[in-house]
């Protein structure tokens, strides 16, 4: 008798700063194709809360994260070195997706994947950190409000978080595995002394 091969999924993950670089390291052993999309250039700063290398100075953070792992575990990923905009977004988020993953960390963006999500009914689970960085929220799109940057937000930069910002990136990581096993969902809320379901 032939066993079923599982299923290959199709997930696209937005942001690969301190919070989406850690849910790939997590989600390497995945059994689905992963599309990483992210314009932005990793910085010195960037070194010491998210999981980009000295060796990857000024490279664009998607190529960055999709060189590290396949580098570190022969993991490939897609790498998409582009801003996602609503011009764009039915090119980066295209029909077939099982589940975008949103970690990005401003208002526009947020906006943008819940609209392009929910205009092609795809599942979108968003992960958060307030801006002290210590507390971090993983909601599905249909309980998820974006809110606004406060000004001077942190921006995750220094180490001081680093511990907090890998357990918060296991979550969402966690969240979405379960979810492509079995299509449940659930909203975590989280700080580094613990974890709230709602």
């Amino acid at each position: 008798m032939i066993k079923n091969e599982p299923k290959r999924h199709n997930v696209v993950l937005v942001g690969a700063g301190a919070l989406g670089s850690h849910v790939l390291l997590f989600a390497r052993n995945w059994n689905a194709l992963i599309t990483v999309v992210d314009f932005d250039r990793v910085e010195t700063k960037n070194t010491q809360a998210q999981f980009h290398t000295k060796g990857s100075l000024r490279k664009n953070k998607a190529q960055a994260i999709s060189q590290a792992l396949n580098g570190l575990f022969g993991r490939k990923l897609r790498p998409v070195p582009h801003k996602l905009s609503a011009d764009n977004s039915n090119q980066l988020i295209p029909v077939e997706t099982d589940l975008v993953i949103d970690c990005t960390d401003n208002l526009d963006a947020r906006e943008t994947i819940s609209a392009a999500c929910r205009a092609f009914d795809t599942p979108c689970l968003h992960g958060c950190l307030s801006d002290t960085g210590d507390f971090a929220r993983i909601v599905w799109e249909e309980m998820f409000t974006p809110d606004a940057e406060e000004p001077g937000q942190a921006t995750c930069e220094d180490g001081e978080m680093l511990p907090f910002f890998a357990i918060a990136g296991g979550l969402i990581a966690m969240v979405a595995q379960q979810f492509l096993e079995d299509g449940k969902k659930v909203n975590l809320q989280a700080t580094p002394f613990g974890v709230v379901r709602f």
